[in-house]
């Protein structure tokens, strides 16, 4: 047997490109405290200030467990993006990231890929926790189909949303903004279900993302079809997503 050695110079395929790129984006965001508090501590401290107080406001441990799950992708997919993207701008970060074989489009597939990878963390942890703490989900498989298809039209609704944001306003605002729709989007339907609201409400809560999502989940533990999040998810990200390449920057 010879071996070759005759040098092969070439340029790594684009899909490990966005890979890469997509694995560093998850280590820089994993690695900020701040972050990690928003991804896993305060879901964590809804799940079991639920189990142990919920009942007394209505929130069933049975209907929060699955709630809590779309908590953490409404917080990656708009909270975290938005911010992280919102400062690398402000630095010139992604103006210089742009300029490589990865391309701009190539950022931003990498940038959701990370979310998503982060967001599937998240879930399984907080999923094994509620199991754990006496979640009893609905094993019927077309349900939790329909809900996973939900979540993930959802999330790609939440990315292109926080890109949105960052592209378009100052790093400060974008800070400032990212957090209060955080804190304004878990009780709109994520946590507190739509039911919760007096009737003449409950049409405007049902037509948001944050409520599609969460109607969605409870639905699945609950072993019920539910097509209208589907539907209310995939209109904001296709809305979301034209917004977001008509007034994304990448220098702010």
């Amino acid at each position: 047997m010879t071996l070759d050695f005759t040098p092969r110079p070439a340029a790594a395929s684009r899909r490990r490109q966005i890979w890469q790129h997509a694995k560093m984006e998850s280590g820089l965001i994993l690695r900020n405290g701040e972050q990690l508090i928003l991804a896993v501590v305060f879901p964590l401290a809804i799940l079991v200030g639920g189990k142990l107080w919920g009942d007394r406001f209505g929130l069933g441990f049975q209907a929060l467990a699955p709630s809590v799950l779309g908590v953490v992708l409404w917080s990656s997919g708009l909270t975290t993006l938005a911010i992280a993207t919102g400062f690398e701008r402000r630095y010139n970060v992604l103006e210089r990231i742009a300029a490589t074989p990865l391309g701009k489009e190539g950022i931003l597939l990498g940038k959701g890929l990370s979310i998503a990878m982060i967001t599937l963390g998240q879930v399984a942890v907080l999923a094994v926790v509620g199991l754990a703490m006496g979640w009893q989900p609905s094993t019927a498989p077309l349900p939790w189909l329909i809900t996973g298809v939900t979540c993930v039209v959802g999330l790609a609704a939440f990315i292109a949303l926080g890109l949105a944001i960052a592209g378009s306003l100052r790093p400060e605002t974008t800070l400032a903004l990212a957090n209060l729709l955080f804190l304004v989007g878990v009780p709109l339907g994520i946590v507190v279900p739509v039911a919760s609201y007096p009737a003449w409400a409950q049409p405007v809560v049902n037509a948001l993302p944050t409520a599609a999502v969460g109607e969605s989940l409870r639905a699945g533990g609950a072993g019920l079809v539910e097509w209208l999040p589907l539907l209310v998810v995939a209109c904001w990200a296709l809305a979301a997503t034209v917004l977001a390449r008509k007034v994304f920057q990448w220098t702010s």
